[in-house]
C-alpha cells in the first residue's frame, strides 16, 4: 500500500521539499505557541497539541485504509511508542518551558544544538561517523551558544532565567534527539502516519501521566481554553503536531537524514524574521551573529560524508 505521499522517484526531489515545508510552518507554530506561553504551562499545551493530533490522525489512518498501529512485534511497537514518551513528552515539554523563557530568537539559535546530538548518539548506536566538517560544525553550534550564554541579561531576560533558558533548551534537544535515533531505523519499513500516531500517543500518555502527579492539574488546563488563547493554541497544534509532524517524517524518509536535517534547519532564519516582525523581538548584533553561527554550523553538521 502506498504511504501518504506516495512512492516519489529519484527525481522529485519531494523529500527536500517536504522538509523546507516543514521548517516553515513548525517556525510560525513556534511564534504562536511564544504568545500562548505567557498564559498557559508548557506541560498543559504539550498534552492539548498530542491530544489533538491524534484525534486527527484516526480519521486520516482511516481515509487511508491504515491501522491505527502498525505490524510490529510488540518489542519494537513498544520501542516506537517509547520513541514518543521521550522525544515528544518529555523534549516537547521541555522546548516549551525553554521558548517562554528566552523567546523564539534565543530559543531558535539553541535548537541548532540537536545536530550534534544525532550525530553524537547516531555514532554510538548507528554504527555512523562523524567527519571534519561535521566537527567544524558542531564547534560553530557550541560557539553560538556560548555566545548567548555569556550575553548581559536585561529587564526581559536576566542572566538567571537566560542560563536555565539555555540548560532546559539543550536538554530538551537531547531528548529529542534520542527520540529520532530510536524511531529512524523504523521509519524505513512502517507507513509514517502509523509512525506517527505512535509517537503521539507515546508523547499524550507521556503528558498525562506526568500531570496525574501534579496537584490539581485542572489548574493547568484551564488557562488553555480561553478564548484569545484557544484561537493562537488551536493553529499552533495544528501545525506542530499533525501538518508539519507529518510532512517532516515524509522529508525524513524520502530524502537522505543529512539533506532533511539541513534544510529542517532553515528554521532558525524563519524563526528568527517571524519572531523580529510579528513578536517585536529586538535584533541585536549578538543575536545576528549568534544565528549567523549556528546556522552554519547547521549545515556544515549535515553535510553528507
Amino acid at each position: 500500500m502506498p504511504d501518504i505521499f506516495g512512492a516519489p522517484s529519484e527525481f522529485t526531489k519531494l523529500g527536500e521539499i517536504l522538509s523546507v515545508w516543514a521548517a516553515f510552518l513548525w517556525a510560525i507554530s513556534v511564534v504562536l505557541f511564544r504568545v500562548v506561553g505567557e498564559k498557559a504551562h508548557p506541560a498543559a499545551m504539550n498534552l492539548f497539541k498530542n491530544a489533538l493530533a491524534v484525534l486527527l490522525l484516526l480519521p486520516t489512518l482511516a481515509a487511508f485504509g491504515e491501522p491505527v498501529l502498525p505490524a510490529l512485534d510488540p518489542g519494537r511497537l513498544i520501542w516506537l511508542f517509547a520513541s514518543g514518551v521521550i522525544g515528544i513528552a518529555v523534549a516537547d515539554t521541555l522546548f516549551f518551558a525553554a521558548l517562554n523563557r528566552l523567546g523564539a530568537e534565543l530559543t531558535a539559535i539553541v535548537d541548532c544544538a540537536y545536530a550534534p546530538f544525532v550525530i553524537g548518539l547516531s555514532f554510538l548506536f548507528l554504527g555512523e561517523r562523524m567527519g571534519p566538517s561535521q566537527t567544524g560544525g558542531v564547534g560553530l553550534i557550541v560557539l553560538a551558544v556560548v555566545l548567548i550564554a555569556l550575553k548581559k541579561g536585561d529587564g526581559r531576560f536576566p542572566r538567571r532565567t537566560l542560563l536555565s533558558g539555555i540548560g532546559i533548551g539543550v536538554v530538551a534537544l537531547f531528548f529529542q534527539a534520542v527520540g529520532i535515533v530510536m524511531f529512524k531505523p523504523i521509519l524505513r519499513d512502517v507507513p509514517l502516519l502509523q509512525v506517527c500516531m505512535v509517537r503521539m500517543l507515546g508523547g499524550t500518555v507521556g503528558v498525562a501521566a506526568s500531570l496525574a502527579f501534579v496537584r490539581r492539574p485542572a489548574r493547568l488546563l484551564r488557562p488553555l481554553f480561553s478564548g484569545k488563547t484557544l484561537k493562537l493554541l488551536l493553529p499552533a497544534a495544528l501545525l506542530a503536531s499533525y501538518v508539519s509532524n507529518i510532512i517532516w517524517l515524509g522529508g525524513m524518509k524520502y530524502t537522505l537524514a543529512s539533506i532533511a536535517s539541513a534544510l529542517n534547519q532553515i528554521n532558525t532564519i524563519f524563526i528568527f524574521v517571524l519572531a523580529a516582525v510579528f513578536l517585536k523581538e529586538r535584533i541585536t548584533p549578538v543575536k545576528l551573529a549568534a544565528v549567523a553561527l549556528a546556522f552554519a554550523g547547521a549545515v556544515l553538521v549535515s553535510v553528507p560524508l
